[in-house]
């Protein structure tokens, strides 16, 4: 297990030397203008006591419950999304999992706070052995402290940006499954090349962390496949580049949810979401970060409509599976739109 570029990836890397840091804490590329407190005070306020009744479905969202031994048969390239932006692929063999969340609510406490829509279609103690777990920054969203310490003794290979891999450290993981990797920095883990490309967010788990910790997209090569996952991230220029240097992708994973106009520079519109999608020069895209928790203001199923028809009318292939349906990497099939009529969960 080797980085491939421009410097060496290290367990403990933190803030010293990377082009990202400036007096202690990470930065975008194009810093985001700050909201102010009455901004900020607003939009908490709305979020906790004036939220339309659509943020939540109404009926309860179908999700097809998945098994170790669909696993054990499914082919290389196979993908299932799991819920939100945790999706677990099977890569050279092995099981991959990008930013893994099971716990019932994405929260510093699991009595409040944003809660599931739908139960993973597997659970996390059926889960086999994991090859690597590929993280994008460390919101509460994206990183959940007990799927880390229930997956840590079956996965081989934590794969995270500057910083995040600390944070496992200190919570018990083993400091040799940690890989960090700053912006354009590589590794190869069991037959994967995955290079950490920027995003544009930020990061933190409470009020004294701020940007402690990057953020970050993440290119995955395996074999003749091309993937991307975004993460969270706002419209940058940068799309182009990672498209420029890493595609044609087969298929893009990308932020489609928990937009609104009041923060614009950290999560994409779904206009946004198109555009980045045809920078990274992708064949078909998989909106991710919507379906599974209420973070935002607008309807739930808002996302997934939204992308769907703005794609077609630019002859874009959309995939939007069902929370545990089966999709072929490399040659995708049609995706039912299971939010129009949604039938009974499964799980």
């Amino acid at each position: 297990m080797a980085c491939l570029s421009f410097s060496a990836c290290s367990s403990t890397p933190g803030l010293s030397g990377s082009p990202q840091a400036e007096e202690g804490r990470f930065r975008n590329a194009v810093e985001a203008a700050a909201p102010g407190w009455r901004k900020a005070l607003a939009i908490t306020w709305r979020l906790l006591v004036d939220k339309p009744a659509d943020t939540v479905p109404s009926v309860p969202v179908p999700v097809a419950a998945l098994t170790v031994a669909q696993l054990q048969a499914a082919p290389d390239g196979s993908l299932y999304r799991l819920g939100h932006s945790t999706l677990l692929m099977k890569l050279q063999g092995g099981l991959w999992l990008t930013d893994p969340v099971f716990s019932q609510r994405a929260s510093p406490v699991q009595w409040m706070g944003p809660k599931r829509f739908h139960a993973p279609p597997i659970r996390l103690e059926d889960l086999p052995p994991i090859e690597g777990v590929i993280l994008s920054h460390d919101h509460y969203d994206h990183l959940d402290h007990d799927a880390i310490l229930a997956l840590a003794p079956k996965v081989r290979h934590f794969i995270a940006p500057l910083g995040v891999g600390d944070r496992l450290i200190e919570w018990g993981v083993d400091a040799a499954k940690v890989q960090q990797l700053d912006w354009w920095q590589s590794v190869e883990v069991g037959g994967v090349q995955l290079i950490a490309t920027p995003a544009q967010h930020f990061s933190g788990r409470s009020l004294s962390d701020r940007n402690r910790t990057l953020w970050a997209s993440w290119v995955i090569l395996s074999g003749d496949l091309r993937l991307f996952f975004s993460g969270d991230t706002g419209y940058h220029a940068d799309f182009r580049t990672i498209g420029e240097r890493y595609g044609p992708f087969d298929v893009t994973m990308v932020e489609t949810g928990a937009y609104d106009p009041q923060w614009p520079d950290v999560h994409m519109q779904p206009e946004e979401t198109l555009q980045a999608h045809l920078d990274l020069r992708g064949r078909a895209l998989l909106p991710i970060h919507n379906g599974t928790f209420d973070l935002a203001l607008h309807a739930w199923d808002d996302p997934l409509e939204r992308i769907v028809q703005l794609a077609q009318a630019r002859d874009v292939v959309t995939l939007t599976p069902v929370m545990g349906e089966e999709v072929r990497l490399a040659r995708p099939q049609p995706t039912a739109r299971w939010w129009r009529t949604p039938a009974v969960a499964t799980e």
